[in-house]
């Protein structure tokens, strides 16, 4: 069986008592462990063993605390959760380092049960962190075989959060800060079902036929079906909104959509916003069966499904923030178009 990695950690302190304490609590936990005597040397070492944790001091020679933070923001590829120890607890200084990048900030001297409940909060960013990346590719393998969709799955999100900010200025009790986010982590898996249907209908250039129509339909219960198989296995309540995404994100309020025909607000609050947002990027932008047709027209369409193929609130707040939209469309069109 295979064992899993440990968490990377660099301790960044010019103190090598202190150094060494922190190292050996660290390795003790069973953190992998690598350290630098001050910046520089720090800095060089985050480039090279890319930490996924950063514990530093802020009073180093060569390039102090503050710096390295700047830096390692400025350069880094991944998030990388920093933590400041230092003997300060000046105001300003706390303030700095935040203001710079860093994620959490401790003085000495500190208990180490208080370092290791922060470490415990930072192993749960970082792993939620890797889980919206997952989230991310595993949609993206769906769009790598629709090559016109280019940027659509960001596009989708924007979408959606700004239909959310909406409803939430509204007082709608279900759109909380949690909610939002998991709206705009979890909309672009709406398609990942496609990744059953065969390449010649998913890219079919002209019109499908009902019996192809009839099997494209079907991108919605297989998406469903592998998150619900998903969800068993790991109770992860994100997934259970997933699953109300993929599934009726193709539902109309007056009942004509699929898989099951629901309508008004039998259909799931996601699946509602994702149908808008996707309908209207579809229609803003360039498909292997149709262009980008113009801005006019998408105001047109959407308008014209107010409450038939839309709830009526969704359409109110698009048509008050249209700049909004079509701003995304212009600010993130695909190349080819």
């Amino acid at each position: 069986m295979l064992s899993i990695p440990s968490q990377k950690i660099l301790v960044a302190e010019d103190s090598l008592s202190q150094r060494m304490m922190i190292s050996r609590h660290l390795r003790k936990w069973e953190y992998d462990v690598v350290e630098a005597a001050d910046g520089v040397e720090a800095f060089a070492v985050f480039r090279n063993e890319s930490p996924a944790i950063i514990i530093t001091d802020l009073d180093m020679p060569g390039m102090n605390g503050f710096q390295l933070i700047e830096e390692i923001r400025r350069q880094e590829i991944a998030r990388t959760y920093i933590i400041v120890l230092s003997a300060s607890d000046d105001k300003s200084s706390v303030v700095s380092a935040l203001a710079l990048g860093a994620d959490d900030y401790l003085v000495k001297p500190y208990h180490p049960e208080e370092l290791r409940v922060r470490l415990s909060g930072a192993d749960r960013v970082l792993r939620l962190q890797n889980q919206e990346l997952l989230i991310f590719a595993m949609a993206q393998m769906v769009d790598t075989r629709s090559p016109e969709t280019g940027a659509h799955l960001d596009r989708v999100q924007f979408f959606c959060k700004r239909l959310a900010e909406g409803l939430s200025m509204e007082g709608d009790p279900l759109v909380t800060a949690s909610w939002k986010s998991q709206l705009f982590s979890l909309s672009p898996l709406h398609d990942i079902g496609k990744i059953g249907i065969p390449d010649a209908i998913l890219n079919k250039p002209g019109r499908l036929t009902p019996e192809e129509f009839t099997i494209m339909k079907e991108h919605v219960i297989i998406g469903a079906s592998v998150f619900s198989r998903i969800y068993e296995r790991t109770r992860y309540a994100p997934f259970g909104f997933a699953i109300d995404i993929i599934r009726y994100h193709h539902e109309k309020w007056d009942g004509s959509g699929y898989p099951e025909g629901l309508a008004g607000e039998n259909i799931p609050l996601c699946g509602r916003i994702v149908a808008l947002a996707d309908v209207y990027d579809a229609i803003s932008s360039k498909r292997v069966y149709k262009p980008a047709f113009p801005r006019e027209q998408c105001w047109d369409i959407i308008n014209s499904g107010k409450g038939s193929h839309f709830d009526p609130r969704l359409v109110d707040i698009f048509n008050r923030n249209e700049n909004y939209f079509w701003s995304v469309v212009e600010d993130l069109r695909d190349i080819e178009e």
